[in-house]
């Protein structure tokens, strides 16, 4: 409201006004963007401290979006999660995993890419990554993924991940539902593999994978636990 305020004092008195004006509202935009920080950080993961749903989302539009032909979709699944679950560390040293899984990605993608939990054992990750050094980074990815993770006392449990990615280049487009799908698809065509799959025209047309996209109850059509 400052901003329609008619002014007629002297050039003194005016200053002091709008001074006195613009407190309040710098006082509310520092609250607004505190509360705004407080809500995104509310909105992320509390295991892996990953993005949620809505921030992934926004922030894997925009890489695809704005880089095209230079941006890749990942889908990673952790291999035989549940022995880990079911091992002598128990649900404690699966959780570890999972963190341990999140950072690593984390680490991967940069300060610029988003990554995101999916669900269960399962994330999402969307960065620019040059057409040319698509093949060394997925390689890089699934070694660095594959290395054991400490737990509790010390206990070193392997792990492994299925990687399945897609570019906009290949695929013709920039949807990420479209682009996630597609990933998906390649990441359960290399399952237990060790090798990551680059989508094709093929894996886009897959409809659904084990019931987990599209009509599959529970989840939204990116495949997030709802």
């Amino acid at each position: 409201m400052a901003s329609t305020v008619r002014l007629h004092a002297p050039l003194g008195q005016r200053a002091l006004l709008i001074t006195t004006l613009t407190v309040p509202l710098t006082g509310w935009t520092l609250h607004a963007v505190s509360l705004h920080r407080r809500l995104a950080a509310a909105r992320r993961d509390p295991l892996t401290g990953l993005l949620g749903r809505d921030g992934y989302t926004a922030k894997a539009r925009q890489i695809t979006s704005r880089y095209g032909g230079n941006s890749l979709v990942v889908i990673v699944d952790l291999d035989h999660f549940k022995d880990i679950n079911d091992g002598p560390g128990g649900h404690a040293a699966g959780d570890r995993v999972l963190a341990v899984t999140a950072q690593r990605l984390t680490a991967w993608a940069g300060s610029r890419g988003a990554v995101g939990r999916l669900g269960g054992d399962e994330f999402a990750v969307a960065v620019r990554i040059a057409a040319a050094r698509r093949a060394l980074r997925l390689t890089q990815l699934i070694s660095l993924l594959a290395q054991p993770v400490e737990v509790d006392g010390g206990v070193l449990v392997d792990v492994a991940a299925s990687i399945g990615a897609a570019s906009p280049d290949i695929l013709g487009t920039t949807d990420l539902s479209l682009l996630q799908r597609a990933a998906d698809a390649a990441m359960y065509a290399g399952k237990h593999t060790g090798h990551p799959v680059l989508a094709g025209p093929q894996h886009a047309t897959v409809p659904s994978i084990n019931g987990r996209r599209a009509g599959r109850p529970g989840t939204s059509s990116l495949g997030w636990a709802a």
